[in-house]
C-alpha cells in the first residue's frame, strides 16, 4: 500500500495570498491512499484505530518559493492504513506570515457542527471546516500563542467531528512528544521515509496475518 502526499491548505484574505497558499502548503501527511467509501467506513469504527501503528508527532520543513513552511502533525490510521484523523500545526514565513492549526477527517461529515476541539476534557473549541473533497474533509482554525502553550501542558487531544449518520465520531491523539517534535528540528527526508516504510512494512504484515486468519477459518469450515 502506497502513501499519498496530503495538503494543508490555508485561506487568506485576497485570491492572490489563497493561490499561493495552495502552491507552498504540500506536506507528507503519511495517510495511505484509499477510496472514500472505505474512509467513511474506517472512520466510525475508531476502536480499529486503537491498535494501527503510528508515527506519533514529527515535524517537517521546506522550502515553498520564497516561505519556509513548518508542519508539527500527528496522523491516525486505522489497521488497514486508511486515515482516521490527521492534525497539524503550520506556520509558514517569508513572502506569507500565517499559523494555523488544520484537522483532516474522512468525507461523509455534517459540515455546520465543524470539528470540536479538547486538551484534556477542557472546554471544547470549535474548528469550522475549510473544504472537503472526495477523500477527506480540512477544518482549520489560526493557531495562538495560548492554543500552542494548552498543547504543551497536555496530556491527550481529542477531535470530534459528527458523520453522516449524526453521530459524534471522537478521537482521541496522545500530546506526548508533542512539545519535542514543535521545539525540536524538523524530520529529515530520509528518516521520514524510513519511518513511513517500517509504518507501510508493518501496516502490510498485519493485512497478511488477518486474511492468513481468514483463509484458516475458512479452511476449518469446509473441513467441518
Amino acid at each position: 500500500m502506497g502513501y499519498q502526499e496530503t495538503e494543508f491548505v490555508m485561506m487568506f484574505n485576497s485570491e492572490k495570498k489563497t493561490r499561493a497558499a495552495l502552491s507552498v502548503l504540500a506536506v507528507m501527511l503519511g495517510a495511505a491512499a484509499a477510496p472514500a467509501s472505505s474512509f467513511a467506513q474506517e472512520a466510525d469504527a475508531p476502536a480499529q484505530a486503537a491498535g494501527a501503528p503510528r508515527l506519533g508527532w514529527y515535524k517537517t520543513c521546506s522550502k515553498q518559493e520564497d516561505n519556509d513552511v513548518c508542519v508539527v502533525q500527528n496522523v491516525v490510521l486505522a489497521g488497514g492504513g486508511q486515515l482516521v484523523t490527521g492534525v497539524g500545526l503550520i506556520s509558514v514565513a517569508g513572502k506569507i506570515n500565517n499559523k494555523s492549526l488544520q484537522v483532516s477527517v474522512p468525507p461523509a461529515r455534517l459540515i455546520p457542527p465543524g470539528i470540536m476541539m479538547q486538551i484534556d476534557g477542557g472546554k471544547g473549541q470549535k474548528i469550522d471546516y475549510l473544504m472537503c473533497m472526495p477523500d477527506r474533509c480540512v477544518a482549520q482554525v489560526q493557531l495562538t500563542d495560548a492554543m500552542i502553550a494548552s498543547l504543551k501542558k497536555g496530556t491527550d487531544l481529542v477531535l470530534t467531528s459528527i458523520n453522516f449518520r449524526r453521530a459524534p465520531n471522537p478521537i482521541k491523539i496522545s500530546l506526548e512528544g508533542f512539545t519535542g517534535a514543535f521545539d525540536g528540528e524538523a524530520v529529515s527526508a530520509s528518516k521520514l521515509a524510513e519511518s513511513q516504510k517500517s509504518l507501510q512494512d508493518s501496516m502490510q504484515k498485519k493485512a497478511d496475518e488477518a486474511r492468513k486468519k481468514l483463509e484458516d477459518a475458512q479452511k476449518a469450515a469446509k473441513a467441518q
